[in-house]
């Protein structure tokens, strides 16, 4: 298979011999050695580059990108952030004369992240820079030189247009109905989005995978549109692209994804892929099972709707036959009352050592519906049936928790892991659902901010 893109500016073709090579192994290949691979896994964002496509200008991990993404795309590795006469990027510039590099490792990934920021005017830079590591300056100076560069233009040579080339077959579907015909032909394929997962197979369990198709090229499964139940969400949204729509009408949601992985993660991620893994801390089903969510499952032309929390049925294991993929999740148009609470040893880029998800609506004083869900407490994101039931038609106060605590207990028997030990999970549960009714009273909880 031939892909064609562009390569720091110029057109070029790569035979591929296997789908599953990374877009890393290939540039330090073909010399290309100033983007880094450090942990291999899109923790350390040594190896971030920028892709351009349809869909914008992004910073992506590339150990987790396979090179079949690459085509029809721009990509921008270390080499080709500066001029091609040799005159710095901005980004560049401001990073020497404010000390941001010292052992250079991390250097490049972080020029990258930043130099996309800078072509998509965000000023956000700890939330870019979450999944970039720098153990030898810090961020101080790091952020300085953000700072610095944030106003300056855009350089004339980092307006990439991606290249009109034919794509290949198979591996490349080009929509949900061709997606769907190749799948049913194929049910033992790997189905790979994003990457952010499937990845991890290749580069830490040295799986191999015969037979995939990549799911970017299906724009259709990426689109957000509003129908009489809510709004449907495509498959292979973006979580960065989720969470830009969500802070309109699913701000919980929103905040919740701020903190989904880094913002490299985030940008190549995809919702129906955080769902079809079929993770008990996977971070959006908690979220999504506690505003009632529904799933749409596609086999060939036939569709199935389903609750999002019957999906899944025990450890990585869920409600679909050979042939079905995720095709889209459907919101409802708002949930006012939703709180989402992510407990993890770092703030940023980390997994869930318990999320809570709490919706509970009330008419009058008294409590009228609740629904709250949690991963990281059972095999998979479950729902607190008993602790629901417990909360209904009672008042909303600190005594009807305390009541019902007994009955989340009951609701789950969590394990004890490298995370957390089962005890610590049950009880930062129990927190989190009075955390719930004090903000909900207006008390501050955040855990951004310190107060005597």
């Amino acid at each position: 298979m031939d892909i064609s893109f562009l390569l720091n500016g110029e057109t070029r073709t790569a035979r591929i011999t296997d789908p599953t090579q990374s877009v890393l192994d290939w540039l330090r290949a073909q010399g290309l050695t100033g983007t880094k691979e450090g942990c291999n896994e899109g923790d350390c964002g040594a190896c971030t580059v920028i892709v351009t496509d349809a869909g914008g200008v992004r910073a992506l991990n590339a150990c987790l990108m396979m090179m079949p993404q690459l085509a029809g795309k721009a990509l921008r590795t270390i080499e080709g952030i500066a001029a091609p006469e040799g005159a710095l990027h901005p980004v560049q510039s401001a990073m020497i004369e404010h000390h941001g590099s010292q052992c250079g490792f991390c250097t490049p990934g972080i020029v990258a992240s930043l130099a996309a920021a800078h072509c998509n005017g965000r000023t956000d830079h700890d939330d870019i820079l979450a999944g970039n590591l720098c153990r030898c300056t810090g961020y101080a100076p790091i952020i300085r030189a953000a700072v610095a560069a944030q106003d300056a233009p855009v350089p004339d040579w980092m307006h990439d247009v991606p290249p009109a080339v034919d794509l290949p077959g198979a591996v490349l579907p080009q929509s949900a109905d061709d997606l769907a015909a190749w799948y049913m032909a194929n049910p033992d394929a790997t189905l790979i989005a994003g990457a952010t997962d499937v990845g991890l197979w290749v580069t830490k369990q040295l799986r191999s995978l015969p037979k995939v198709a990549f799911l970017g090229h299906c724009t259709d499964l990426q689109e957000i549109t509003e129908t009489e139940a809510g709004y449907r969400i495509g498959a292979g949204a973006s979580i960065a692209a989720l969470r830009t729509w969500a802070e309109g009408p699913h701000p919980a949601l929103a905040a919740l994804l701020r903190r989904f992985a880094s913002e490299q993660v985030r940008q190549a991620a995809t919702i129906g892929g955080n769902i079809a893994n079929g993770s008990p801390i996977g971070d959006a089903p908690p979220a999504l099972i506690a505003v009632g969510a529904t799933l749409t499952l596609r086999r060939g032309d036939t569709r199935r709707e389903i609750a999002l929390e019957d999906f899944f049925l025990d450890y990585r294991k869920q409600d679909r036959q050979p042939g079905e993929f995720v095709e889209a999740v459907t919101l409802p148009k708002s949930a006012p009352d939703l709180a989402c609470y992510k407990l993890s040893k770092r703030f940023d880029q980390d997994i869930s050592a318990v999320c809570g998800c709490f919706n509970v609506t009330k008419n009058g004083s008294k409590i009228e519906s609740a629904r709250v869900a949690f991963g990281g407490m059972a095999g998979i994101p479950k729902r607190a049936a008993g602790f629901e039931a417990a909360l209904l038609g009672q008042p909303f106060t600190e005594e009807t928790i305390l009541a019902a605590l007994p009955a989340l207990d009951a609701d789950f028997a969590p394990l004890s892991d490298m995370r957390a030990s089962a005890a610590y999970r049950r009880e930062a549960a129990r927190a989190m659902a009075l955390r719930y009714l004090r903000e909900a009273s207006g008390e501050a909880t955040s855990v951004l901010e310190v107060s005597a």
